[in-house]
């Protein structure tokens, strides 16, 4: 029941609730994420925990984190002896993970179950299941069952600690989350062609400049389903009405939804995108094309997207147009990299990239990081031969997507855009309707596979030479040395601090 959780945590005048002393706590606190809170505990509720706990819980903590805190309190005052706790598997990432740091550094995690299945009001999670005390250093410790020499506070029982990750100022501002839309923008490619062969607006101007290709993670990772969106950007109301086909479809399907809106700023502007993603605008812009991945997938798969496509926030876009970069990436490195800094999420316990977490903490070779113009970094040795290997990579996936017997590359309709792939036939739809890039990387490891399996090897040996690493470095061995080099580079740089501090993940 919401009600007693909440009075559990938080007493009538405001204060931090007091709990018994016990030996044991126990129990399984409520899922609500930070975004959720509001809705089901009350703005007043929450606005009164968040203040009570500002120096405890991150804002943007879920709730469940509240309840970690108070045991972690309770077990280091000595009211109790141990505690073991229910949270979702996002506790050990990004800011809702700040619970344990203060656990571990407190306390001792001696059992965990970094992330299992579970069950609650009907809908399949993942969660974790912590269990940690005053620490006398005579527990055995154990994870997922198994005994272990340590436990972190990201859960896991490696050496390298990959919650001592910073962020490196390399790389930023090279990796970008797509604008949120809040609100049906999307309309179906036949629809937005038919805009653009409409005739000039009353203002002169056609409806190229604000109807653009937009894209899922649906679009990169299986069948793409050719939507466009409608992006009036920066314009006020009066301009955004002159494109008159566009603003009406707005004003009928997107209005009515924004007028309900809590946030201000999107119940004013309901003719713009939720989210601007102004600094990916800029980013993008001179380059004919940028890096694109998704924010959930089973599998780690970049590929390229022209610069005329607007990412959905599902999605996120590297604003580099070099195969060296695109190489660096996909490479079983930085795979592995974003595999042990990322989250995990659904039922399909897929891995979860972001670009602060995965991208900006993420340690390039030397001279060939982010910040380094594609043209400068032409002359290290070893760019060439990753970007042959990425070409190559990329031309076969090509290849075996768009079969040229099945596709048909067809001129879009603005001579800027690059061709469509268009089926020749049903036949060759309904076959091309198997051929994605999910289904590529599942056949990794089979015989069908070999030829992708055999792609990435040549990739990554490429890769591994850049860093100066044997390109048969075991998996281990090679997110340990990165880890190293996250941590030789994460030091401010000289009249950087302003700008941004080495700050941790």
């Amino acid at each position: 029941d919401h009600i007693q959780c909440r009075d559990a945590l938080l007493d009538a005048d405001g204060s931090r609730a007091e709990w018994p002393e016990a030996d044991v706590i126990m129990g399984n606190p409520p899922f609500i994420g930070d975004k959720a809170m509001l809705r089901a505990l009350g703005e007043d509720y929450v606005s009164r925990l968040r203040a009570a706990y500002a120096a405890r819980v991150p804002p943007s903590a879920d709730f469940v984190c509240h309840w970690f805190e108070k045991a972690r309190e309770a077990v280091v005052q000595g009211r109790s002896v141990r505690a073991g706790l229910v949270a979702t598997q996002s506790i050990r990432k990004g800011s809702s993970r700040k619970v344990l740091d203060r656990i571990a550094e407190t306390a001792r995690i001696f059992d965990a179950w970094a992330d299992e299945p579970w069950t609650v009001d009907g809908a399949a999670v993942r969660v974790s299941l912590v269990c940690f005390g005053r620490g006398d250093g005579n527990d055995t410790l154990a994870l997922d069952g198994t005994c272990v020499e340590r436990i972190t506070a990201d859960l896991t029982a490696s050496e390298a600690d990959f919650t001592t990750a910073h962020r490196l100022l390399d790389n930023l501002k090279r990796c970008f989350q797509g604008p949120v839309a809040v609100g049906p923008f999307n309309v179906p490619g036949t629809l937005a062609r038919m805009w653009l062969r409409e005739p000039a607006n009353p203002s002169g101007r056609k409806n190229e400049d604000i109807v653009r290709p937009w894209a899922n993670a649906r679009d990169i990772l299986q069948v793409p389903v050719d939507q466009w969106i409608i992006d009036f950007s920066g314009m006020s109301e009066v301009q955004a009405a002159l494109y008159v086909r566009p603003f009406a479809h707005v004003l009928i399907h997107v209005k009515p939804g924004r007028d309900g809106n809590r946030d201000e700023q999107r119940r004013r502007n309901w003719w713009r995108l939720g989210r601007s993603g102004s600094e990916f605008r800029h980013a993008v812009q001179g380059l004919d094309r940028f890096i694109v991945t998704a924010e959930t997938s089973k599998h780690r798969v970049f590929t390229w997207a022209h610069s005329s496509l607007l990412p959905s926030h599902k999605l996120y876009g590297i604003t580099r147009d070099d195969e060296g970069t695109f190489g660096i990436l996909h490479s079983r490195f930085h795979e592995a990299w974003s595999l042990a800094m990322s989250s995990r999420h659904g039922v399909g316990n897929d891995i979860r990239y972001t670009n602060t977490r995965c991208f900006e903490t993420f340690p390039f070779p030397e001279g060939l990081t982010p910040n380094i113009p594609a043209e400068a970094q032409s002359k290290n040795p070893h760019a060439a031969v990753i970007a042959e290997a990425a070409r190559g990579l990329v031309a076969a996936r090509d290849r075996w997507l768009n079969p040229p017997e099945w596709v048909e590359m067809v001129a879009d309709l603005l001579p800027h855009l690059p061709p469509r792939a268009i089926a020749r036939n049903a036949e060759a739809a309904r076959k091309l309707k198997a051929r994605t890039l999910t289904a590529l990387y599942n056949a990794r490891g089979t015989p069908e596979g070999r030829w992708l399996d055999d792609l990435h090897a040549v990739l990554d040996a490429a890769v591994a030479a850049a860093y100066c690493w044997p390109a048969d470095i075991s998996g281990e061995s090679a997110l340990a040395n990165l880890l190293a080099l996250n941590r030789e580079r994460a030091p401010m740089k000289e009249g950087a601090g302003k700008e941004f501090p080495a700050e941790r993940v």
